[in-house]
């Protein structure tokens, strides 16, 4: 979530800036810490969405800056395409108004990617709004028919029931998964139940990983806490915060 802006941005931007650094002050930090520990590890750094809190053209700078540095792979996250933080609703139009300034700044597609390292697929996948759409599930299918274990990358997590209790129990006015059941968003507002509900794509693609022997674990974000769970075909789901780096050994 970093909140950088310069000369190049109007007041609207900086005032937005200046308000949002107060909750991710520590986001240049914790790049730092990545960045370092991958140095000395020669680790590739995979990073589940919300590298920049809004679109301004010094967070795309530094984003620029960080891959350049790094070896990272990158799935995009709502805020990735935000132009100001809950000014609009956020859909494919939306995203598109910035997606190719956001992308010049990494390396791989932060929408869909697959990248092979030691016999494991890693795939990248943007559902930062919730859903997904038929081409990157087909793209994923086509992936599986390389028979390789696989293990994704996504900025919204996956619902479960032990997942959905536990951020319920944190408050607030949703749980913010992916494919949360329609008969458990009864007291979303307005709002985030049109934001959340899925679609028939996204219901088949929940079902899909949710059944998929070669999909090993998912890793998400979005969240800001630190959550694992076992899914019901075995692989492993982790929620990652923003305030932190995690190793991920493969085994």
């Amino acid at each position: 979530h970093l909140t950088l802006v310069d000369e190049r941005e109007n007041e609207r931007k900086k005032e937005l800036a200046k308000s949002r650094r107060q909750w991710f002050s520590v986001a240049e930090e914790v790049l730092e810490q990545a960045s370092a520990y991958a140095k000395e590890k020669d680790y590739t750094i995979c990073h589940t969405g919300d590298l920049l809190d809004f679109v301004s053209w010094a967070n795309i700078d530094r984003a620029k800056s960080f891959c350049l540095e790094n070896d990272v792979f990158m799935a995009a996250g709502n805020h990735e395409f935000s132009q100001y933080v809950g000014e609009a609703w956020e859909d494919a139009a939306y995203r598109n108004q910035s997606l190719d300034k956001v992308q010049a700044a990494f390396h791989n597609n932060i929408r869909f990617s697959c990248r092979e390292i030691s016999g494991v697929n890693l795939v990248a996948i943007d559902n930062g709004y919730y859903l997904f759409e038929q081409e990157q599930l087909e793209a994923l299918k086509k992936v599986a028919t390389q028979k390789k274990p696989m293990i994704l990358f996504m900025h919204t997590p996956l619902y479960t029931e032990n997942l959905y209790d536990f951020i319920k129990a944190r408050g607030g006015d949703s749980v913010y998964l992916m494919a949360t059941p329609v008969e458990k968003m009864d007291w979303y507002s307005e709002h985030r139940f049109r934001q959340q509900r899925a679609d028939t794509v996204t219901k088949e693609a929940y079902a899909y990983i949710m059944a998929e022997p070669l999909i090993k674990a998912v890793v998400t974000g979005h969240l800001h806490v630190n959550y694992e769970e076992k899914l019901m075909s075995g692989a492993v789901q982790l929620v990652t915060s923003c305030t932190d780096v995690r190793e991920i050994v493969v085994k």
